[in-house]
């Protein structure tokens, strides 16, 4: 009865779910607030963020799309924050982010479709408030998620490590800063994991913020990777910077088929309206100064009053 692999191992969970619940803010009682878990919880954020970027790269190659703009990766950043607030005003234990495994699940059964994204997120809302279905899924044997992750995670990391075909892996330069960012991306998370009491500033909160920090293998690993293609002599060509540009289209400032990232019924009226240029998250938006921004919704009114003057003449 206690091989992992067995299917009977888990009904208890099934036996005690509940057939219909509908969750509802404060179920748990009022939030609580301190300054360490604050600060603990934005740290973890900034760090989730910081992968959601690839993860955004990663599901677009896997989609055969183009590479994300700057508005639609606001976008995203921007919803996953607004989706970890409800999920804490609903008392669930983690937020709601971007998952490497979904993406994975792309690139094995070809389908990016957000038609399927769509209903299936129906689905999960439904299970979720039948009890009896989530509990089925929670009965799958531990060893059948194991060979699912490991099949999933090997998709997302070889499409990250694709990406190194911008680069010139000939040069010593780069396979240092690949080599050396890539081990300690490993080996950091995993020794603070082993040693949780490690982290001793003399400041709790300090202690808390950094071990969450040293805890994530994206971070550590962007970070040391970044500091050091920074830092090291290289050209343009010998960094990808080039490659790179010319694939995502950046000296233009827009996308190369920005229709796919535009916002369905409203990128009309959004284009229209030079407000929305103000917004990081809009279709329209452009990058400037504010003083640039100033003028161009100065330069609306006048041109709105000078109609309206022309209609009464």
């Amino acid at each position: 009865m206690g091989n992992p692999a067995r299917t009977d191992t888990l009904l208890p969970v099934l036996e005690n779910s509940p057939w219909f619940r509908v969750p509802y803010p404060g179920q748990w009682g009022l939030p609580t607030f301190t300054m360490a878990s604050i600060l603990g919880v934005l740290a973890g954020s900034v760090a989730s963020a910081i992968e959601s970027v690839g993860d955004y790269y990663a599901c677009a190659r896997l989609s055969g799309a183009d590479s994300p703009p700057k508005h639609a990766i606001n976008r995203g950043i921007c919803v996953e924050g607004i989706g970890c607030v409800i999920a804490g005003l609903f008392g669930t234990a983690s937020g709601v982010t971007s998952f490497s495994e979904n993406i994975g699940a792309i690139g094995i059964t070809k389908v990016a479709s957000r038609r399927v994204i769509q209903y299936g997120s129906l689905l999960m809302i439904l299970f979720g408030m039948l009890g009896k279905f989530g509990g089925i899924f929670v009965t799958i044997p531990q060893p059948i998620l194991g060979g699912m992750f490991c099949v999933m995670f090997s998709m997302v990391t070889a499409v990250g490590l694709s990406t190194l075909h911008f680069v010139d892996l000939n040069s010593s330069r780069n396979i240092f800063v690949l080599g050396f960012s890539l081990f300690m991306g490993l080996c950091i998370p995993k020794w603070i994991q082993a040693n949780p009491g490690a982290i001793q500033t003399g400041n709790e909160i300090a202690d808390q913020i950094i071990t969450i920090l040293l805890s994530t293998n994206m971070l550590v690993g962007g970070f040391i990777g970044f500091l050091l293609d920074n830092s090291i002599p290289g050209t343009d060509e010998e960094r990808g910077i080039l490659k790179w540009r010319k694939q995502t289209n950046i000296d233009s400032g827009r996308s190369v088929s920005s229709k796919t990232y535009e916002l369905p019924f409203i990128t009309n009226f959004m284009k229209k309206h030079p407000f929305f240029r103000f917004l990081p998250t809009s279709p329209s938006y452009e990058e400037g100064s504010m003083k640039n921004k100033f003028f161009i919704v100065r330069n609306y009114f006048k041109r709105e009053k000078s109609t309206e003057i022309s209609r009464v003449c």
